[in-house]
């Protein structure tokens, strides 16, 4: 069936059941002034047992469409950070 993708990324917004919003971020070399620059790019991923908290690092892979948008799986949590937003 082929090698699935990986992205390590940081989760952003748990608010849905069962679904996590990853920020990927990457950073490449201009081609022509050679300073690094960053892009992010969001991943809605399926948590299927809620273990994600906002601010948490996570390892997201590739897996088949669940719905619309939902096509990857968190399959690991590295660290986990509880950095929950406070409003005033």
């Amino acid at each position: 069936m082929g090698n699935k993708k990986t992205r390590t990324g940081d989760v952003i917004s748990n608010k849905m059941d069962k679904t996590a919003i990853v920020s990927v971020t990457r950073q490449f070399k201009h081609r022509l002034y050679g300073k690094y620059i960053k892009r992010f790019k969001k991943y809605i991923a399926h948590d299927p047992e809620n273990k994600a908290k906002i601010g948490s690092k996570v390892i997201i892979k590739e897996i088949r469409p669940l719905s619309k948008t939902k096509k990857w799986l968190i399959t690991e949590v590295i660290e986990n950070k509880n950095l929950e937003l406070k409003n005033n």
